[in-house]
């Protein structure tokens, strides 16, 4: 797993791994905080841009603390000899999907009929292994693909990016930096130990890297040898990494057996104003309160705790969310990342798509639909680069141009309307 910083490529499946920020506020911001915000904005733009002249003094003010943290003064020489630092991550610190994304436009693309049928896939090639891994670990094996999954698509997405060249440029500029460099000095030490090699050790700007994205940190906690071949290898062992994915979610608080949650019916009326996560309350109190399941049948189960969950508000699909809700949620600070996981492992099981639709008239693409889009973008002459549901700056661009030509609201956003209207459109 990873800290708590998260930072997910909806358009890629793949997701890596910082450190959360506090939820979202919704709504229009006070007069006072825009103050603030108009405030911080232009500090920003007056502070200096960083120095690459500083990384090579910063790496060795580093070394000693390095040393401090079980780094040899021979592995930190030889193995940051040749980083030079990539002020692009610096770029990344504060762009996080969980929390600017709308939640229809995440799921949508986090868990489609492409997922499921490839994580049904995974689980007949791999059923032998989730099988031992069940047997150890106490965590059903939907759920540990379901993470593999969302974290990597399956291994087809680790990130591109040398960590060691990462988390030494943000342990040297930018914010946090001494939580980044106590990850630098980690995978410092991943590498010494000979569990992967630094060529192979690369993954997203944060530092999350293997088919299950663990930071660095977390690795040494949690990363176990399950091939027993000597060493702990989340990028060349899916085993090893199914294992620690089930390692940590165990260490969590998973509960055998008992369900992450389901999706609820809300009376007429209802207040939600005691709503949220970590506001658990008996089951009977929420039967009290007229809350159903989906179905309409009585939700049962006595005094287990549960907290109601409205990730777009009352009006969409409500959730009772238990503490294997929070164990996924521990392995990426992100409500919306966690109902994602949960979701998805329930496909793969043989659930249904939520009963309830999201509340918008303009519902998110699944990555068939946005390769579908990107096909037509490049129909229409725009230079967006390869067909491969990544909606990048290039296909935004190309967005934001149709979205003037048809007279819709200009935002770079890839709904069903605009598909629709480009597909009846033509070039």
């Amino acid at each position: 797993m990873k800290s708590r910083f998260p930072t997910i490529n909806t358009d890629a499946g793949a997701t890596s791994v910082a450190q959360a920020p506090a939820n979202k506020v919704h709504g229009r911001l006070k007069p006072s905080l825009v103050a603030i915000a108009l405030f911080l904005a232009s500090a920003a733009q007056a502070a200096p841009a960083p120095d690459p002249a500083r990384f090579a003094p910063c790496l060795a003010e580093l070394k000693p603390d390095a040393q401090g943290r079980g780094v040899s003064g021979a592995a930190f020489d030889r193995l940051t000899a040749s980083l030079v630092p990539d002020m692009k991550v610096l770029e990344l610190l504060d762009y996080q999907p969980e929390f600017r994304t709308a939640i229809w436009d995440y799921l949508a693309a986090l868990v489609d009929d492409e997922r499921v049928a490839d994580g049904r896939a995974m689980q007949a090639q791999w059923s032998e292994v989730l099988k031992a891994v069940a047997a150890r670990y106490r965590v059903d094996p939907a759920t540990v693909v379901a993470v593999w999954g969302v974290e990597s698509n399956f291994g087809r997405n680790f990130g591109a990016r040398p960590l060691l060249t990462s988390l030494s440029t943000l342990s040297c500029y930018g914010r946090r930096q001494a939580y980044f460099r106590g990850e630098f000095f980690d995978a410092l030490k991943i590498v010494d130990s000979g569990d992967v090699k630094a060529e192979q050790l690369t993954g997203s700007w944060a530092g999350a890297f293997g088919h299950t994205q663990f930071m660095p940190s977390t690795f040494l906690r949690l990363a176990v040898d399950f091939d027993d071949d000597g060493r702990r290898d989340l990028v060349g062992s899916v085993p090893d990494a199914l294992a620690s994915t089930a390692n940590f979610l165990k260490k969590a608080g998973w509960r055998e057996g008992e369900p992450w949650g389901y999706e609820v019916r809300l009376p007429s009326g209802f207040d939600a104003s005691n709503a949220g996560r970590r506001n658990k309350q008996p089951l009977a109190s929420w039967s009290a309160r007229g809350v159903t399941r989906i179905d309409g049948s009585p939700l049962g189960g006595g005094d287990a705790p549960a907290g109601l969950m409205l990730p777009a508000g009352p009006r969409g699909p409500a959730f009772l969310v238990f503490r294997n809700f929070d164990a996924i949620y521990g392995y990426n600070a992100a409500e919306s990342y966690a109902l994602a996981i949960a979701h998805l492992a329930d496909r793969l099981k043989g659930g249904q798509p939520f009963a309830t639709p999201w509340p918008t008239d303009d519902p998110g693409l699944s990555r068939v639909e946005r390769r579908e889009l990107q096909t037509l973008l490049i129909a229409r002459g725009h230079a967006i680069g390869s067909v491969d549901g990544m909606l990048g700056d290039a296909s935004r661009s190309a967005i934001r141009v149709e979205q003037q030509r048809l007279g819709h609201s200009i935002d770079g956003r890839a709904g069903q309307k605009l598909l629709t209207a480009l597909k009846d459109s033509r070039p």
